[in-house]
């Protein structure tokens, strides 16, 4: 039996330049080994760690540590702690479900990857999960301005060579999201490592098995929903 096919919404059935991707959440689930770090951080730092673990996702380090202003942090020194910790634990990091066949139908050089995490630490996660980095790949060091600031998403579009409006950003943190949404992309939120629903209009999906690709002759990217067989 097969689930009920809906169309997409009609913006994103349109042909686009190019997919841009966050990366924890978005392409691999890391949630395993942030919530151990960062727990331990909160705790040490007498912060109440599960609404705390709410307020984190999709922001660099260094911005959540000056967020919470924990008096006598230095908040450069504690991003380079919490880096260090997450460099030493990659146990438990997968990829989402259907990403790696959703990748493999992307021609090459019509994708990248932007994401609040330092390049080693992107590199390494990526790694665990075996997902092979596309060329264009904007981390956290390379903006001035983090999510939701729409900066890096728009660096991967020009090295791409691609009108910001004419992509799609694929994401599930609500600072991400709100990047994809100012610089005029469509957004696709990935749902695959929610403990509650994100209120969102955007589509929301919780496995890459759930769409489809087609690339026309001129290289244009067209989503379509896939069949998924009902569990």
């Amino acid at each position: 039996m097969k689930n009920e096919m809906r169309s997409l919404p009609s913006s994103l059935s349109e042909a686009h330049a190019a997919f841009l991707f966050d990366m924890d959440g978005t392409l691999l689930n890391s949630i395993a080994v942030v919530e151990r770090v960062w727990r331990e951080w909160a705790v040490d730092n007498g912060i109440e760690p599960t609404a705390f673990l709410q307020r984190i996702h999709g922001l660099r380090a260094i911005e959540v540590v000056r967020r919470e202003a924990v008096p006598g942090l230095d908040v450069v020194e504690q991003a380079a702690i919490l880096l260090q910790r997450e460099m030493d634990d990659v146990d438990g990091i997968i990829k989402i479900p259907g990403i790696a066949d959703f990748l493999s139908k992307i021609p090459a050089g019509r994708w990248a990857i932007v994401t609040s995490a330092p390049r080693p630490l992107a590199v390494l996660r990526l790694a665990a999960a075996g997902i092979v980095p596309p060329e264009i790949m904007i981390c956290g060091e390379d903006v001035e301005n983090g999510k939701p600031d729409p900066e890096g998403y728009l660096k991967a579009a020009k090295l791409l060579g691609v009108d910001p409006t004419q992509c799609v950003v694929f994401e599930d943190a609500p600072a991400g999201i709100s990047a994809g949404e100012r610089m005029g992309a469509n957004v696709v939120v990935i749902s695959a490592t929610h403990s509650h629903p994100i209120d969102t209009d955007h589509l929301a999906i919780d496995s890459y098995d759930e769409l489809d690709i087609t690339v026309t002759e001129t290289g244009a990217l067209c989503l379509d929903r896939a069949n998924v067989t009902a569990r």
